[in-house]
C-alpha cells in the first residue's frame, strides 16, 4: 500500500484518533454512526439516509472487491466522510471498475484509515451517537474546531435530497400506478415496485394532496430519507392531508415515522441507531423472527401507537423498538427495517407484495 498522510478524527467529547487519509482530503463535520454491514460499502455510501453523516464501518476490511458504476443505492454519494479499519488496495471482482479510494476521491468524500474501529464503536455504543470531524490540516485550531463540531446540525435534509421534480418509471406490464413519495427513495425501491407491474410517479416530498389525487394512482408509497422526523413539520403536515384521500399507503423506515407523526403518534431518538445488515425483527402477526438491513437513528415511540391509530405489528428482537405498524384509522402500513433485504428461515411473503394485494382490493 502507497504512503498516505496522516489525518485525525475529532469527537465532541474531546477523543481524538489518528489515522492516514484516503479518498478525498479536507475538513468535514458530520455526525459520526456506525454501520455493521460487512459489504455493500458502495450502497452505504450513496445511501440518502447516510446524508450529512461520517460513517465508520465496523468490519475490519472494506474495498476488497471494488467499486463499479452499478451498485449506487441513489443518483449520487450522500456521506460526508468515511471511518475504516483498513482498505484494500488490491481489490478483485469481475464487476469492478475502480478502488475504494480512487471512489472517494470521485465523490469527494473525505476518508480516514488506520483507525481503532472497535474502539471508536464501543464509544458510540456506550455515549450514543455525536458530531465529530476529520481533517487531514495538521495546522487547524482545535479548539474553534471542536466549537464547531459541537454546534454542528444537519439542516432540512429531506429538502436536500428529494427530486426537484416527478418523474415517471414505466412498467414494462402496467398493472398499477403508483406515486412514491420522495424523502430520500432508494433506487431499489423503484425497481421493486417496477418489477411488481407498478409503473412509479416519484414526486418531491412536499407534492399536495391535490397534486397526488390528479395522478389517479392506486396507492402511495412513502420513501426512506435522512435525518430527525420531527424536523419535517411541513412534510409531515402535507402527509396528513395525502393520508385524507383514503388511498392504499405502504411507509419505509422515515416514511414510516412520517406517517406515524401525521396520525398522532411520537418518535424518539435512539442512543446508537440501527444501522446494518444484521437487525432481528420479530412479526408479532406471523410470530416468527428474521434477520433485516436497516439505516435510521429514530424509532417511533410505543406507547404512542394507540388502539384508535392502529396496533404494532413488528418489533426489533434487541431492543423491543417499534418496526412496524398497521393502521385502522386508514387504509395503510409500514415498517421500518428495508423490505427488500429480509433473511427468513423460510420464503416470507414480502412487504411490497403486501402492499400489492391492497392494491387489487
Amino acid at each position: 500500500m502507497m504512503m498516505m498522510n496522516k489525518g485525525k478524527l475529532l469527537l465532541a467529547n474531546g477523543m481524538e484518533f489518528e489515522g492516514e487519509c484516503f479518498g478525498a482530503e479536507g475538513t468535514v463535520i458530520g455526525e459520526i454512526v456506525f454501520t455493521t454491514s460487512a459489504t455493500g460499502y458502495q450502497e452505504t455510501l450513496s445511501d440518502p439516509d447516510y446524508h450529512g453523516q461520517i460513517v465508520a464501518q465496523t468490519f475490519p476490511l472494506i474495498g476488497n472487491y471494488g467499486t463499479n458504476e452499478e451498485d449506487y443505492a441513489s443518483g449520487k454519494c450522500h456521506a460526508k466522510g468515511y471511518l475504516v479499519r483498513e482498505w484494500c488496495d488490491t481489490p478483485s471482482n469481475f464487476r469492478m471498475d475502480d478502488n475504494i479510494d480512487h471512489f472517494l476521491k470521485k465523490h469527494h468524500i473525505v476518508g480516514l484509515c488506520g483507525i481503532d474501529t472497535r474502539k471508536l464503536t464501543h464509544i458510540l455504543r456506550e455515549q450514543g451517537v455525536m458530531n465529530g470531524a476529520i481533517y487531514t490540516n495538521g495546522n487547524i485550531n482545535k479548539a474553534e474546531l471542536l466549537e464547531e463540531i459541537k454546534n454542528y446540525t444537519i439542516l432540512n435534509p429531506v429538502a436536500e435530497v428529494t427530486v426537484g421534480e416527478p418523474y415517471y418509471y414505466p412498467a414494462a406490464e402496467e398493472k398499477y400506478k403508483v406515486a412514491v413519495m420522495d424523502y430520500g427513495c432508494k433506487k431499489s425501491m423503484i425497481d421493486e415496485l417496477l418489477k411488481r407491474g407498478c409503473s412509479v410517479t416519484l414526486l418531491p416530498a412536499l407534492t399536495d394532496a391535490e397534486e397526488v389525487k390528479k395522478l389517479d394512482v392506486d396507492g402511495i408509497v412513502l420513501s426512506d430519507g435522512p435525518g430527525n422526523p420531527d424536523d419535517n413539520v411541513k412534510e409531515i403536515a402535507n402527509l396528513k392531508s395525502i393520508a385524507g384521500l383514503g388511498l392504499p399507503m405502504f411507509g419505509v423506515s422515515l416514511g414510516h415515522q412520517l406517517l406515524a407523526l401525521a396520525m398522532g403518534a411520537k418518535t424518539v431518538k435512539l442512543k446508537h441507531g440501527h444501522r446494518g445488515a444484521s437487525q432481528p425483527v420479530v412479526d408479532l402477526t406471523e410470530n416468527r423472527t428474521f434477520v433485516t438491513a436497516q439505516n435510521h437513528g429514530y424509532a417511533v415511540e410505543n406507547e404512542s401507537i394507540t388502539a384508535d391509530l392502529g396496533k404494532i405489528s413488528h418489533i426489533n428482537a434487541n431492543d423491543k423498538t417499534c418496526e412496524g405498524i398497521q393502521y385502522t384509522a386508514i387504509p395503510a402500513f409500514s415498517v421500518q427495517f428495508q423490505p427488500n433485504v429480509i433473511r427468513y428461515q423460510s420464503a416470507p411473503e414480502s412487504e411490497y407484495d403486501k402492499f400489492i394485494q391492497m392494491l387489487q382490493k
